[in-house]
């Protein structure tokens, strides 16, 4: 018999704290979803960062453009944009609708349709398949085209959960990054071995005790 597809559940829209750095941490430990018509294609989130409001860094820092709207729709749409001209990057709209904010999807912990991952990825070790943000969107299947899907519909690319309530979430400072890299915005689930970056960065769990003016 084929295996049977994890009980992943959508996330709704209300299921999403509505500030980018709660969000960023709270979609540790979830699951991004890509139904294709060969398979299913599923990840356990291990790694995001926040670009909350007025970071500087983040794309919807000069307002809204035609590049950059779909930061600007309800939590939990994609926002989908090629960097340096080599790889795309998959975020997620995090704030109030027409108030531009997101997080990034940096790395997963591949779980199903391996060998369709593997076929976008030839040779390349499980551990290192999605491990960063790049690699993420290779192994998924994911380009220009998903820019502005809305991820909380439970079909195509969609993100969901199975297990209820949070683990240790780890948090450490932002990387490739040119300015603003001192605040604790990366969140990553503690021992992962697809978490991305260098190992030193990552501080143990209790880290995660911030307040708002920490970060």
């Amino acid at each position: 018999m084929p295996n049977q597809p994890l009980p992943i559940l959508p996330l709704l829209r209300d299921d999403l704290p509505l500030d980018a750095v709660a969000l960023a941490r709270f979609m540790v430990g979830k699951y991004l979803v890509h139904d294709l018509p060969e398979g299913r294609i599923s990840g356990r989130i291990v790694e995001t960062e926040a670009y909350p409001v007025g970071d500087s860094t983040g794309h919807a820092f000069p307002g809204r453009r035609a590049y950059n709207g779909s930061l600007f729709l309800a939590p939990g749409h994609a926002y989908v944009r090629l960097t340096y001209g080599l790889s795309y990057m998959l975020n997620m709209s995090a704030e109030a609708e027409e108030v531009g904010a997101g997080i990034l999807l940096r790395a997963i912990e591949p779980l199903e349709g391996l060998p369709l991952m593997e076929a976008r990825r030839p040779g390349v070790p499980l551990r290192d398949l999605a491990r960063g943000p790049g690699r993420l969107t290779m192994a998924i299947g994911i380009g220009q085209s998903f820019d502005g899907r809305d991820l909380c519909t439970g079909r195509g690319l969609w993100i969901g959960m199975i297990e209820k309530g949070d683990g240790p979430i780890g948090v450490t400072t932002r990387i490739g990054l040119s300015r603003e890299m001192h605040r604790p915005l990366r969140f990553f689930e503690p021992g992962s071995a697809f978490v991305s970056g260098p190992r030193k960065l990552l501080l143990p769990p209790h880290a995660i005790a911030l307040t708002g003016a920490q970060i």
